[in-house]
């Protein structure tokens, strides 16, 4: 059973799905950040990373890992620009 359990475990990790563009760019802009700003941390261009942004490419592996983990500590941070709802709205 904890060989299932660590197999679910790796496909909850894995950084292969992004959420919508349109929420990159709200979570990017809840924490008052450019895209200028976050291509320099990843060490790409703001074209490049304008491109990741909207969904017309994908970052490379260890880009993507990275950007993933980005998202993720930016949406809870502000749930509410990642669309989740929080416990004082209901």
């Amino acid at each position: 059973m904890s060989e299932l359990i660590d197999a679910v475990d790796a496909l909850l990790v894995r950084p292969d799905t992004l959420p919508p563009p349109e929420v990159r760019a709200r979570l990017r802009k809840a924490d008052g950040l450019t895209q200028q700003e976050v291509a320099e941390v990843f060490g790409v261009t703001r074209v490049a990373f304008n491109r990741w942004e909207v969904g017309a490419a994908k970052p490379r592996r260890r880009h993507l890992e990275a950007y993933s983990r980005l998202l993720t500590g930016w949406a809870a941070k502000h749930p509410a620009a990642a669309g989740f709802e929080t416990a004082e709205a209901h």
